[in-house]
């Protein structure tokens, strides 16, 4: 039987040969040493797959008692308050796995939330674990932005115009955010334990890539709403598609 050394040898021992023709003898012979069939040893890794789709928010009658909707619905999206466009704004779609999900590495600016005619903007800004965000003021007004949710709580003071405040969130859940000087101001951070994650499009569109092959729960995070999750499938090199419906309260005015 094939020594280690032996094997070792197999690439520069044949002189001429490409170099795959060399490494896949490599593999083929520590298969033999280790006793793993050759089929399994040649088996090349699985590629990621992509998982696409719409969302639509559709209108449903709450069983609760509604409050009375003194401010429109935020969103970074210019619409009528309410509205199907203003209502995506806010949506975010993300995996969840049984095992730990490792994706491509985040972009190197910090994400932003913004102070901005008086409102946070994005109203809801979904977040990977360990992700620092700033907190910048563009309105000639002071804000002081806080947060005493479980997941992160804190209390960044008075900010003036043109003032940027840092917070980061070390804990996957939901931290809902407010102003101590206007009381109407709120937004929302989703801190998730995956970097798959996406807002829909204005027309509801949304693409995942480079998901591992596995089954998964996608799920759709509103502020209004139980979040709604879908079982789905990813295959190796292949396009998994997906429609989601998201119901929501109908507003008080039926706006």
């Amino acid at each position: 039987m094939a020594s280690l050394e032996s094997i070792a040898r197999v690439g520069p021992g044949l002189p001429g040969a490409p170099r795959e023709w060399r490494a896949a003898s490599r593999a083929l012979l520590l298969a033999s040493w280790l006793g793993v069939p050759a089929a399994a040893a040649a088996q090349a890794p699985s590629a990621p797959g992509r998982v696409e789709g719409l969302a639509t928010v559709s209108r449903r009658l709450s069983t609760s008692r509604q409050r009375a909707q003194v401010y429109g619905e935020p969103g970074s999206l210019p619409a009528r308050a309410g509205t199907r466009e203003n209502a995506l704004a806010n949506v975010v779609l993300y995996l969840e796995s049984s095992t730990p999900l490792r994706g491509p590495a985040q972009p190197g600016l910090p994400p932003v939330m913004r102070q901005h005619g008086e409102q946070f903007e994005p109203h809801v800004l979904p977040v990977l674990i360990g992700t620092t965000v700033e907190f910048p003021n563009d309105d000639d007004v002071y804000h002081s932005v806080f947060s005493l949710s479980r997941v992160r709580t804190f209390d960044l003071g008075r900010s003036p115009r043109g003032s940027s405040k840092s917070v980061q969130f070390p804990m996957p859940g939901v931290v809902q955010l407010f102003c101590h000087i206007h009381a109407d101001m709120s937004g929302y951070i989703l801190v998730l334990d995956n970097p798959f994650f996406v807002v829909p499009d204005a027309s509801g569109h949304f693409a995942l890539e480079g998901v591992p092959p596995g089954v998964y729960r996608l799920v759709a995070w509103h502020e209004r709403i139980r979040p709604i999750g879908t079982a789905i499938s990813v295959e190796s090199g292949r396009t998994t598609t997906v429609r989601v419906d998201i119901p929501l309260p109908e507003p008080v005015g039926g706006r």
